[in-house]
């Protein structure tokens, strides 16, 4: 070997051992290592990083892991005087050579533990010069950990997949299994091979949501990597790193795509949908750009799953269950118009049609609720204006019935403060117009998320303009308050004034939990103190009830 070349080789191998020896002893402490982890580290860079204004003036750089383009945590060490004498004729059939034969001899072995190295290892070398820059990549493969990792995912499917509840996988399982879905060495990447692994999954966490948001993130996260950085950049680039504007590459960069993954693609550009709506339209949208008849067909009619066009007497109606729109066209402002779209809406509901969607509306009537906090979109309007019809109560008291799911939101706003839940505003509405409802409100108020959802915290000021503040009452009442945002708003309107209300709220109180009482109480009299001093202001019998509402607050 060259003497210049062995030079160099020693300094980058001296530090690289280094940092490796660190990095194993923090490797073998680590505790709960997944069994679907082979192990922890596919990655080195070395580089020649050129000085500011002399190219030999710079710094050997070396990474450990895949750097990021907006930070620089390279290890950097000085090089000697041979760094001159270096030309790419020696760095590519010497130097390079040399590197990945001393790595790969390290990575077959388990010198440093059998987690160190995953199964699969990445080596980039760069050397840059005063106008140029050599840029080299070698893969190395571990195959005896490749085949114990085939196993080890056979019998994670197996056994904590396929198997009945309540067997379920780990949290730091689910992220590994979910990367490995769409990692082409362990699996096909084909919508037939992997959607039922993640239907069968989503199944069983089906009635724990905290798992069940968390293993959706995992595969969406997952499907969202490959399809950036697998599908998209072979025929598109980024105008920065984070940018979701990805611009189609010149036809002479680019080649026609495979069709098996462009039906991946849009398999993954669905699967995302259902938690990034808009990331969905924008994949579906650059498949089009790439001639896929498939996606302009989802952008158009939907998935085929729907009959897309409806008409009937009095209403028409449209439906496009992948980009989640439902077009309603009312022809003549009259009730029986209005039961006719309900009846179409809940059949699509039924019938397994995205409870969050975006409804675009044609009608000459312009009614809403009675709260500031709602958004004025049309769906809101459709609902404000089916509810001026007391006959279609029952339609729309079902429609809710669907409709109402929770952590799924609506998506005629931009998601944030006025996102609400499906069934929304027929709940609300129904809530006001009626006492018959008031069950209907109870059961939307326990399933709404409280800490994601906002709009209900205005709901028991309305409720009380419309109702009054009545004994009777008490039990909707407590459950709207309790529904609301958990800031714990004080409600203006709401006077416990007479004996019978402080007790009807004492009885509703006595049953609930501490946080659930102080919550109440403080959204009705706003602070403990403020209590005290009704009750001392207060004369009997209202005073006893008032004194029974603080011992509960204290």
């Amino acid at each position: 070997m060259n003497k210049t070349v062995e030079a160099f080789l020693n300094d980058v191998w001296e530090e690289v051992t280094a940092i490796y020896a660190r990095e194993s002893k923090r490797i073998l402490e680590l505790k709960k290592q997944s069994r679907l982890q082979a192990g922890i580290n596919d990655y080195l860079q070395v580089a020649w990083r050129k000085g500011k204004f002399n190219w030999a003036q710079g710094s050997i750089h070396i990474d450990v892991y895949q750097p990021f383009s907006w930070s620089d945590s390279s290890y950097k060490i000085e090089a000697g005087a041979y760094i001159e004498e270096l030309t790419d004729e020696l760095l590519t059939q010497e130097f390079s050579p040399a590197l990945c034969r001393r790595m790969d001899t390290l990575f077959q072995s388990d010198e440093l533990g059998p987690r160190f190295f995953d199964y699969r290892f990445d080596i980039v070398f760069v050397f840059e010069r005063e106008q140029s820059e050599l840029s080299l990549s070698h893969h190395l493969l571990n195959e005896t950990k490749l085949v114990q990792l085939e196993k080890a995912l056979g019998r994670f499917i197996q056994t904590k997949i396929m198997s009945d509840p309540p067997v379920l996988p780990s949290e730091n399982d689910m992220f590994f299994f979910a990367r490995h879905l769409i990692n082409p060495d362990l699996m096909k990447q084909e919508q037939a091979e992997v959607e039922p692994l993640i239907r069968r999954l989503s199944d069983k966490l089906h009635s724990n949501r905290k798992r069940l948001d968390e293993w959706t993130g995992c595969y969406t996260s997952a499907l969202k990597d490959w399809a950036q950085e697998h599908f998209l950049n072979q025929h598109f680039v980024r105008s920065d790193d984070y940018s979701t504007n990805w611009i189609l590459r010149v036809e002479s960069e680019r080649q026609a795509p495979d069709p098996g993954e462009m039906d991946f693609f849009l398999f993954a550009a669905l699967e995302i949908g259902g938690k990034e709506p808009h990331t969905r339209q924008r994949y579906l949208e650059l498949a089009v750009q790439l001639d896929s008849g498939k996606a302009a067909d989802y952008l158009k009619t939907g998935s085929g799953k729907f009959e897309s066009v409806y008409k009937g007497k009095r209403m028409e109606g449209r439906n496009n269950d992948v980009t989640q729109t439902i077009d309603i066209r009312i022809l003549s402002e009259e009730q029986q118009a209005y039961e006719e779209a309900l009846d179409y809406l809940i059949g699509l509901l039924r019938a397994g049609f995205p409870k969050g969607y975006k409804l675009k509306l044609q009608s000459g009537q312009k009614h809403f609720l009675p709260l500031k906090k709602l958004a004025k979109s049309k769906l809101h309007q459709f609902f404000g204006n089916a509810l001026q019809y007391p006959l279609l109560f029952p339609k729309l008291a079902e429609y809710a019935e669907t409709a109402m799911e929770e952590f799924s939101w609506y998506e005629d706003v931009e998601p944030g403060e006025k996102s609400v839940m499906p069934g929304t505003y027929a709940v609300f509405g129904l809530g006001l117009c009626s006492e018959s409802y008031f069950p209907l409100v109870c059961r939307y108020m326990k399933l709404v998320d409280t800490e994601h959802q906002m709009v209900q915290d205005s709901y028991a000021e309305a409720f009380v303009e419309a109702h009054g503040v009545k004994a009777e009452h008490m039990p909707v009442l407590v459950a709207i308050l309790l529904g609301g945002n958990e800031e714990a708003r004080l409600v203006k309107n709401i006077t416990i004034d007479r004996p019978e209300l402080a007790h009807a709220l004492v009885r509703e109180l006595e049953n609930k939990k501490d946080y659930e009482q102080q919550l109440v109480l403080c959204r009705i009299f706003g602070s403990a103190q403020k209590l005290a001093k009704a009750a001392k202001k207060a004369e009997q019998p209202l005073k006893g009830g008032l004194e029974q509402l603080l011992r509960i607050w204290e």
